[in-house]
Parts: structure tokens; sequence; C-alpha cells
């Protein structure tokens, strides 16, 4: 499917999709435990990949007809060994969290996934495995899917690089609490995308689980239980999808546009408000009804650090290159190892559209008051944030914006262009 945004202003009301994030986890976490009822679950191509794996290891998961609740009857803390392959899809946080799974399991798990998944760095976590004392290879002996892994493991401590994925914590932290002894990880740089480990935390409290952090990492200790008060478990709304939309909003809402749905959490990627504000955006958030109201604006260009909120970049990027002065968005070598290389991605396709951009290893800086933007035709390249934010690109470029392949939205905001074309946009598919 081809999406194609011509320029347009947008106004009204809308709500972001509940958080992929905490979807992830909340299913994992319900597979881990016996009986849980996850709320308002993000229904989307990535989440469906991790219910796929809790049924792969012996759970069973039920979603309602309006897809309000998921069901989720779990295999308490003991994993089958998988009767076929798991296929991750495009997902990579499946593929992380998922892998930690199959090392509790007494036998072998395959996992793979879709070509870019099957190139996205897996080693620190094979290597955590093996120190555990499982069985961990990459079939090409590269660090990266199809995979191998074999247990069970009792848990112990495990090494880890902070910098390239904090899945990994993640993911060793949500199996390490049902393994017999615990898992301690210990980090052998700085972490990155640290607020996503906070999300992981949160979510194993809501469950009943202990994680905590230590000087050196983390600590979770093992024989616990997987059981969230009530039975139930609430998602919250997903602020890297409200990006989006409150860009949106600061760029082509001139009577304005309010967001629904955001409630305070543990979410890095809130911290795209404060990055409108600091660009002189007009946006107000009122934390206790949970809406962001926001007006097209100018914009001044300012330097953003996005080591904790990788996946702001695209976002923050399509601000900058309509924003007054230069934008520099900074420690994003890591963001290179998304689904796409976004930095590099990124700097083509605003290229492409006419904006002054500089790409360097770790920094991609944007000149706004060099920039026109202009429509063009551009490769969706398989990932779902670029594809959302060139769209908002479009919202104020000249000509028509067209962007390929642009399905892959569905993987965390279903009817994305649905709600764009409801807020005013001029879209056509």
């Amino acid at each position: 499917m081809d999406a194609t945004i011509e320029r347009s202003t947008v106004e009204g009301r809308a709500r972001a999709p509940p958080s992929k994030s905490y979807t992830h986890r909340a299913i994992l976490a319900a597979g881990y435990g016996t009986d849980a009822t996850v709320r308002d679950p993000l229904v989307s191509a990535d989440t469906q990949a991790t219910r796929r794996a809790v049924e792969a290891y012996g759970g069973e998961t039920d979603l309602a007809e309006d897809r309000s609740t998921l069901e989720v009857s779990g295999f308490d803390g003991l994993p089958d060994v998988p009767a076929d392959v798991i296929d991750c899809a495009n997902s990579g946080t499946t593929m992380r969290l998922t892998t930690a799974t199959a090392a509790l399991a007494d036998g072998l798990t395959v996992l793979t996934g879709d070509g870019s998944l099957r190139s996205r760095p897996q080693g620190p976590l094979l290597d955590a495995i093996e120190q555990l004392g499982g069985r961990a290879e990459s079939t090409r002996a590269n660090g990266q899917a199809p995979l191998v892994i074999g247990g069970p493991v009792d848990g112990g401590t495990a090494a880890i690089p902070g910098d390239v994925s904090s899945q990994f914590v993640t993911a060793l932290l949500m199996a390490g609490a049902v393994s017999e002894e615990g898992v301690t990880v210990d980090l052998e740089t700085e972490l990155k995308s640290a607020p996503y480990v906070d999300i992981t935390i949160e979510v194993l409290e809501a469950f009943g689980v202990d994680a905590t952090e230590t000087v050196e990492g983390y600590r979770v200790e093992g024989g616990q239980t997987y059981a969230p008060e009530g039975g139930e478990y609430h998602v919250p709304g997903d602020f890297s999808s409200m990006s989006y939309l409150l860009a949106a909003g600061a760029l082509a809402a001139p009577d304005g546009l309010v967001v629904e749905g955001a409630y305070p959490s543990a979410q890095g990627d809130a911290a795209i408000v404060d990055v409108l504000e600091r660009m002189g955006a007009d946006i107000d958030w009122d934390r206790e009804a949970g809406e962001i109201t926001v007006s097209r604006s100018d914009l001044t260009g300012v330097e953003v650090s996005v080591a904790d909120t990788p996946d702001l970049l695209p976002t923050i990027a399509v601000l900058g290159a309509a924003a007054d002065g230069t934008t520099s968005i900074v420690d994003c070598e890591h963001v290179r190892y998304k689904e796409t290389d976004r930095v590099s991605v990124m700097a083509d396709s605003l290229t492409e559209m006419g904006a002054a951009v500089v790409e360097e290893r770790d920094r991609l800086s944007i000149r706004g008051a060099e920039t026109d933007l202009r429509g063009a035709t551009l490769p969706g390249r398989d990932d779902h944030r670029i594809i959302m934010s060139l769209a908002v690109a479009g919202l104020v470029a000249d000509d028509e914006t067209t962007i390929t392949a642009a399905e892959d939205v569905d993987v965390s905001f279903p009817g994305f262009f649905e709600t764009l074309a409801g807020l005013g946009a001029t879209v056509s598919k």
C-alpha cells in the first residue's frame, strides 16, 4: 500500500494507541504467570508476535472480539520447548524478550524473523545466556538471528554492554524472576534507552515482581510469581505514537489539536513534550486529564540527545526540518540498529524532500533555515516510525508526498492514516 499526503492543516481530537512497549511486557509477564487479563492492549503486528511466542511456550491467549482485553493463561514460569520455530516477524522486542524465555526451557528453541530482524544485533544477549549456563548460538555465527537457545538455566550473573539495547536487560530481568537463583545484570558500559528498563520495572511491580537497580546494573531475585493485583493489568497510551500527532499539531494545527490518553508513566518518549516546549511550541499538558493541547507555532532549532529516547529521532528530525535554525540530534549511534538505520534513512529522506541535512556517526543536524520542504516519493523502508514521521513532514511540504509500503504503520499504530484524515489531513491510499 502506498500513502499520499498533501499539504494540509489538522484540528480536533485524537487518541494515540496503547503503548507497544507496555503491551509487549504485559503479555509476556502474563505468560510467565498463570492467569491474567491485559486490558487495552495494543493489537498490532509486533505485539501479536509476542502473543504467538507466549502460545509457543505453552500459554493460551484469547483476544476479545472488540480487542479491549486479552485473556492469558500462562505457562507459570516453566516454558515448554516449542513444537516449531518461533517466528518473531519484524519485532525486535519479541525476539529479545522471548530469547531469554527460551533459556528457561528444558531443550532447544529456534527463533527467527524477517530480513530486517535477522540483521539486528543479538550477540550481547547470547553471551549473557551462555554466562548463565545456557546454550546460545547464532546459526550464521554473526550474532544475528536465526538463534538457537538451549536451557534450562538456573540464574546467576551476566555482564553485558549497555549501549546496544536496553531490551537485553529487560529480557534477563523478566526471565530471571522465575529462575531458581535469580539474575544479576552487570553493565559494562553506560545504559542507553534507560527509560525502557524503567518501564520494565514498572510492569514487573504491577505483576507483583520485585527488581532493583544496583551500583553495577540490576538484580532480580528468583522464585517470584507473576500475578497482577486483581488479576488485571491496564496498558497506558503510547508516547512514541503520540509524538507524530503532537508534531502534526505543532506544524499544521492553527486552531489546535488535542491528544487524549496522555497520562504520566515511565515512558521516556514523554520527553517529546519537553522538546516541543524548548522549540517554542504552543503546548499544554493536563496530566490529570491525560490531554495534551498543541497548536501550530514558529519553531526554533535546538540540540536534543536521544540517548534514552531513540524512537523520537524521526519525529524530531521532521520538526527540525520545519524549524528556524539548526536542530542537532546527538547521542544517536544506537538508533542505527533499529528496524532500519534510522539516522541514515531520515537523512536521505529529508534530503530528498529538500532539507539541508548533515549526517555524522553520532549526530544528525537539520538546518531548517535553509530548508523548504517539497513533496517526494519515498520508500517506507519497512519501518513504521520512518513512515509516520515522513507523513507528518508531508503535511507541510509543497506538492504531494507519497510513501511506499506504508502498511507497516500497523506495527505500532494501526489506523494511523485514518486518524490523520479524521483530523483533516488530505490522505489517499
